[in-house]
């Protein structure tokens, strides 16, 4: 990878980050249409979503580094604010999280490959015989174990979705788990400094999204096991 000029690696990835966000929102119209909720107020929820992911990916990336750029975890955290404070805007009321659970994975399966072509986050140095040259140096290529954790979730999501086992928003949850989960193990082959812990502090958010997430999923769980007791 490094034989291409950086301008030209990020020319070359643009289109392909272009057709991620394009995959997403797709994915998340043909999940509205699924639940029957395909509405003017959905379309207006979902580009809460995108706005206010963008703007959290901005805003967490500069603040964790110091430095420009943009991560994942601050694009969930900030869609998943804006998505509520447009919801409560327009009084909808019906959990929505599901229609991203399937829109996300999309996405990032193939942003991830915009990733990999532009040459941030980057992999450690390594002489496992995938390496790829990049930053001076054979690494791990860490985005595309990223895609690949995006693209093995997404048939379990779809899975379970189309099985309807879990109460509303909780494919939501349980995509926020898997996404928690490989990225914490992937961010060992990561290059980037740890704390004081011995983890990175995309680790540390990782963690605290998992807990988050799994707390979440239960509780809808138990919730719906209570309703459902009380009819029979």
């Amino acid at each position: 990878m490094d034989a291409l000029p950086q301008h030209l690696r990020w020319l070359l990835a643009a289109p392909v980050y272009a057709l991620a966000y394009l995959c997403a929102i797709a994915v998340f119209g043909w999940m509205a249409k699924r639940r029957g909720l395909a509405t003017p107020g959905m379309w207006l929820l979902m580009q809460a979503g995108l706005v206010g992911g963008l703007i959290g990916a901005n805003v967490i990336q500069l603040v964790a580094t110091g430095a420009p750029g943009k991560t994942i975890e601050g694009g969930i955290a900030g869609g998943f604010l804006a998505v509520i404070w447009m919801k409560h805007r327009l009084r909808i009321t019906r959990p929505t999280g599901d229609l991203f659970a399937l829109a996300i994975p999309a996405g990032e399966a193939i942003g991830r490959i915009g990733c990999f072509i532009g040459g941030c986050c980057f992999g450690k140095a390594a002489t496992v015989a995938w390496a790829v040259h990049d930053h001076d140096a054979l690494r791990h290529p860490t985005q595309l174990y990223l895609a690949i954790a995006a693209v093995g979730s997404f048939p379990l999501l779809l899975w379970i979705e189309r099985k309807r086992v879990l109460p509303e928003n909780g494919l939501f949850y349980l995509q926020l788990a898997l996404f928690c989960a490989s990225r914490f193990a992937i961010e060992f082959f990561r290059e980037g400094t740890v704390t004081s812990i011995g983890l990175s502090v995309a680790q540390l958010a990782a963690v605290a999204g998992f807990v988050f997430a799994t707390y979440k999923l239960a509780q809808l769980t138990r919730g719906a096991l209570r309703v459902s007791d009380a009819r029979t």
